[in-house]
């Protein structure tokens, strides 16, 4: 996780550094008042807040909103008189993730390439997040995943609340572990990661600080009280921003029936190489011990898109030893092809199944782990063809971080 002093370390490089920024623009079909009721701005002393505000679709992400966030959080870190940035959501979220209905009808209609510009335009935010000369803030106020997860903790700062449900919930929708989590999900501690990005189990906002997802915890009931002490502040100084969220801290300790008191058993399952490995793991825990988290877990995997399983375990391994920026880059790869249905359908019929029917019974293809050949999983790893770009991320502008 990105610690105070590099950011600090990187500002006084970086600042140094005249950038000559592409920046996103809002789609043809949206308009600028669009952007003003989904994401609300408001001005404090030296800082700004960006309100996701799609109350309705839990503040999912769109193209429109992350063209839009790319191009205030750009004209804000250009302003000297802005010292830093907040961002929180309105309603029971934060953020739960990209708009995957509005996904989902845009590969069935064929409009792959809009569907590729909402990836683009997502992934190239979070690496603004995470490079962003400014401090950067999320209040995670209540649910957190896929996206909204990746546009949040790249940042300085992620403050959990009693209200905070985190979830990396892919693999249960045909996909995999995206926007940024292949690089998060293997820095937890041992083989959290693996665990999480497999069974897309729900993390507290008190599991969140505890594994260091989170950097800070208060209950919900002070949030008023740290919105405005943060507003009150004008300064670009992270270790002030740290103090005063500090002030309204608590020390939440995670329930009993929590993963993390199982860490030892966790990893012992989840540190095996291959899915069907960390299975048998599972099953041999189970039947020596009945422990009902081995055999939740064992059921959580079971449900999963075996196809997911195995390129989201690759995923994870491969993102522990590559910068924020690879992460992103292969993933974005790896979202093409899930996209494209030449290999599987899994990801349509996943969204089908758990969203737009909500019949949960989704039908995988292939439909076992033994039916998932290598070169399929190969497949979501190998270059793009000549005529389809990569990612373009501007490395050479903003430095990535390990």
């Amino acid at each position: 996780m990105q610690s105070v002093k590099r950011l600090v370390s990187r500002r006084c490089r970086q600042s140094l550094i005249q950038c000559k920024r592409s920046l996103s623009s809002l789609p043809i079909n949206s308009s600028a008042d669009d952007l003003q009721h989904e994401v609300l701005v408001e001005g404090r002393a030296s800082s700004r807040i960006a309100i996701l505000n799609r109350p309705s679709s839990l503040n999912a992400l769109s193209t429109n909103i992350g063209a839009g966030l790319h191009k205030l959080y750009a004209s804000w870190e250009d302003d000297p008189e802005i010292g830093f940035v907040v961002l929180k959501g309105s309603g029971r979220a934060f953020c739960a993730g990209g708009d995957i209905v509005s996904l989902y009808h845009l590969i069935n209609e064929g409009k792959i390439e809009e569907a590729k510009e909402f990836f683009r335009t997502v992934y190239s935010f979070i690496y603004l997040v995470g490079t962003y000369l400014k401090p950067h803030v999320a209040i995670l106020d209540g649910i957190t995943m896929g996206g909204g997860a990746g546009v949040s903790i790249p940042g300085t700062f992620r403050l959990a609340t009693g209200r905070t449900v985190f979830a990396t919930p892919e693999t249960q929708i045909g996909f995999h572990p995206d926007a940024g989590a292949s690089f998060y999900l293997p820095r937890l501690p041992g083989h959290l990661g693996e665990y999480l990005g497999l069974t897309g189990e729900k993390l507290s906002g008190a599991e969140m600080i505890s594994c260091g997802l989170a950097t800070h915890y208060s209950h919900t009931e002070k949030l008023p009280l740290i919105d405005d002490e943060l507003g009150k502040l004008v300064t670009d100084d992270p270790s002030v921003i740290e103090s005063s969220l500090e002030k309204y801290s608590d020390v939440p300790y995670p329930e009993k029936i929590s993963a993390l008191h199982r860490i030892e058993v966790l990893d012992k399952c989840f540190a095996h190489d291959t899915v069907e490995e960390i299975m048998d793991a599972l099953e041999s825990e189970a039947s020596a011990t009945n422990d009902a988290w081995c055999n939740s877990t064992l059921r959580k995997l079971k449900e999963a898109s075996p196809l997911s399983l195995k390129v989201s375990l690759r995923s994870i391994r491969e993102g522990r030893f590559q910068t924020l920026d690879q992460c992103l880059a292969r993933e974005y790869r790896m979202t093409l092809q899930a996209i494209s249905k030449q290999i599987s359908s899994d990801f349509c019929e996943g969204v089908r199944a758990r969203v737009v029917d909500k019949d949960l019974a989704p039908k995988w293809a292939p439909s076992s782990l033994e039916k998932v050949s290598n070169d399929m999983v190969d497949q979501y790893f190998a270059p793009l063809s000549e005529s389809e770009p990569d990612l373009d991320l501007p490395t050479k502008q903003r430095e990535a971080f390990n």
